[in-house]
């Protein structure tokens, strides 16, 4: 006989009155809750794949391998290969920065290029004709420069025209602009006498002219970490200032994409602008300032390279809005916006320097160079959709 107020499953006997109900519940919830299909537990590896600068970072390991292998002999990895490829890198970073943020708004910005030319002259002609101090041109290139982004970030936004379009527009004007001043004035495409202003000048001299550390850098190769010259000096001075600044305005932009207000901004005006406006995020005043971002990114570049070089050119900056973008995509940042990375736009950055420069350390013609950031745009473009595949299904 059973016991009374129990039913017993087909399969189950009287003397399995002896398990408690308490034990059966238990057995069966952790089976429950394996099969159900909404609870689901990612790996480390699928959380890796997710993040936006996984493609750059693994790019950047497997370009360091290749070039340890191939050029690792030749003095790419010595203290001065090493300054040169990641000056390189640090010039085409400053510029990714303020391209990544605009395109993570969904926008592009194609007159970056264009810019740093016009910048470039913008600082050398007051200070060698009009004889202005060389910190008050540098002054005047930078808000004549956010002045042109801000008006094209105000024209997109007003005409509601792609951005595509409207920058393409003063990718042209600029550079005619910057052509027919420098013909002007120097009677030919180059403006030169910059350097010894920049000497001369403290603000340029102490921000963006020569080097920093040089008394360590001095010290270190006296204790045979680097090479001595004949003179007495070591033949890395420092830190190119252009990698400080590279670093700074790093650090800088992705604390505010990641850990403010404005970062979450950015992000909702890529991923839906008419949402985002619909729950008062400012998106009018979000894309006119990451425009001139860009424009001050671009002046950077330019006052940088003047300072360093000496002159300014008519044709700098070309097609560096290109090599832009294609790191900022290449760290993982979306074309469609909404999605993407500062870090990640950095390796990309320096991919590209590394590769730049290994390629004069190895028997391989620079001619591939090109081929070789047409290769990694159509990977990281390919990869970032994979990735936004999952992001989307998960």
């Amino acid at each position: 006989m059973g016991v009374a107020g129990k039913h017993y499953p087909s399969h189950a006997t009287p003397q399995d009155d002896s398990a408690d109900t308490t034990s059966t519940s238990q057995s069966v919830a952790p089976t429950a809750v394996a099969s159900d299909e909404r609870v689901r537990k990612e790996s480390w590896f699928g959380h890796l794949l997710n993040r936006p600068e996984f493609a750059a970072i693994s790019g950047t390991v497997l370009v360091f391998l290749v070039f340890a292998l191939t050029a690792g002999s030749s003095g790419m990895f010595n203290l001065d290969g090493v300054m040169n490829w990641s000056q390189v890198s640090a010039y085409l970073g400053i510029l990714a920065v303020g391209a990544c943020l605009l395109m993570i708004a969904g926008e592009f910005d194609l007159s970056i290029g264009s810019m740093i030319g016009f910048s470039g002259m913008m600082v050398a002609i007051p200070a060698v004709y009009f004889h202005w101090p060389l910190s008050v041109a540098i002054l005047f290139a930078f808000v004549g420069s956010m002045l042109l982004g801000a008006l094209n970030g105000y024209l997109v936004m007003r005409t509601r025209l792609p951005s595509f379009i409207v920058t393409l527009a003063f990718l042209f004007i600029l550079r005619g602009l910057t052509l027919a001043l420098s013909i002007m004035f120097a009677d030919r495409t180059i403006v030169s006498g910059v350097g010894d202003l920049a000497q001369q000048d403290w603000i340029a001299n102490t921000f963006f002219h020569g080097v920093a550390l040089n008394g360590l850098f001095t010290f270190l190769a006296q204790h045979g970490v680097g090479q001595m010259l004949d003179n007495g000096h070591a033949l890395v001075p420092g830190i190119p200032k252009v990698i400080l600044w590279w670093f700074g305005l790093a650090a800088v932009c992705a604390f505010v994409l990641a850990k403010t207000r404005a970062g979450n901004w950015i992000l909702a005006v890529g991923g839906d602008a008419n949402a985002a406006k619909n729950v008062g995020v400012p998106v009018r005043r979000v894309k006119i300032s990451l425009f001139v971002l860009t424009a001050f990114c671009s002046c950077l570049f330019a006052v940088l390279q003047v300072c360093d070089i000496g002159s300014a050119a008519a044709d700098r900056g070309l097609q560096k809005e290109f090599e832009a973008i294609i790191a900022a995509v290449i760290g993982g940042t979306l074309l469609t916006g909404g999605y993407g990375s500062i870090i990640g736009a950095c390796f990309g950055a320096l991919i590209f320097g590394v590769v730049q420069i290994g390629i004069t350390y190895t028997n391989v013609s620079s001619d591939w160079f090109r081929v070789f950031l047409g290769v990694m745009l159509l990977l990281a473009v390919l990869f970032n959709h994979y990735v936004r595949r999952r992001v989307a299904q998960s």
